[in-house]
């Protein structure tokens, strides 16, 4: 008699991802997912301590003259001072560093870590209170306006930012799964991993990254190459057992 595999164990709040990205987001479920997420996979739990202060949000409002979004401040507050969940690749600029792209408008919050991308929001957009974040790759010559949609949303956002920034959090516990970049992720990653609610949304010149995760794996999809994250080492190790059964 054939023995079925058990059952996957994603160990992640899909209810509350699921919700924050529906028809009628809520935002409050955002961090509903990351706070599971930090409980989950990261070194310990959020804390109170662990978000930055009304006082550093209301320093940097007036310094810059202008709004921040409700769901911006909610962010900051929440894990604004956890490194190990914002900033292991990236970084999320402090509240006394955010600046604004004056040519273009955008008030600009994160940096990739060698300087070659910035994430932000339109000026125009900053009374929102979740709007559409955009991304800008740091060009040699940049054109009248080269900020590009990211994603829809700020909590949405920081789901991402969270869920990327955990793959680089441990390297004993990631990895890389080369996919074709015409054709997709390997067979037995598709049949087995649960594609996550998460939009499709460009990195760097790729056309759009996708969210997968099975049996405590997070991946990431980056139509060519895939990055991995295990929860632990029993995980890593299953999960590295199946692919050389693959090959």
């Amino acid at each position: 008699m054939t023995k079925e595999p058990p059952p996957s164990n994603l160990m992640l709040d899909l209810d509350a991802l699921t919700a924050a990205v529906g028809e009628r987001p809520d935002r409050r479920a955002a961090w509903r997912f990351i706070r599971s997420f930090a409980r989950d996979w990261s070194r310990r739990p959020l804390t109170e301590a662990d978000g930055r202060t009304t006082a550093e949000l209301d320093a940097a409002r007036a310094r810059l003259g202008l709004p921040l979004p409700a769901a911006l401040c909610e962010a900051y507050q929440l894990l604004g001072r956890r490194s190990d969940l914002t900033d292991n690749q990236d970084t999320l600029l402090a509240p006394q560093d955010l600046f604004l792209d004056e040519d273009r408008g955008v008030l600009v919050f994160r940096a990739e870590n060698q300087s070659c991308a910035y994430w932000g929001i339109r000026v125009t957009d900053l009374g929102r209170d979740d709007p559409p974040v955009v991304i800008r790759a740091d060009l040699l010559r940049p054109t009248a306006d080269d900020w590009q949609e990211w994603l829809g949303r700020v909590s949405i956002a920081f789901v991402e930012i969270a869920l990327s920034e955990a793959l680089c959090a441990d390297d004993d516990l990631m990895g890389w799964v080369t996919s074709d970049g015409e054709t997709g992720l390997p067979d037995d990653i598709t049949t087995t991993f649960r594609r996550l609610p998460l939009p499709e949304y460009p990195i760097s010149q790729q056309r759009g990254s996708r969210w997968y995760a099975h049996d405590e794996i997070i991946l990431r999809d980056d139509h060519g190459t895939a990055m991995f994250r295990a929860r632990t080492e029993a995980a890593f190790d299953r999960f590295d057992e199946e692919d050389e059964e693959e090959d």
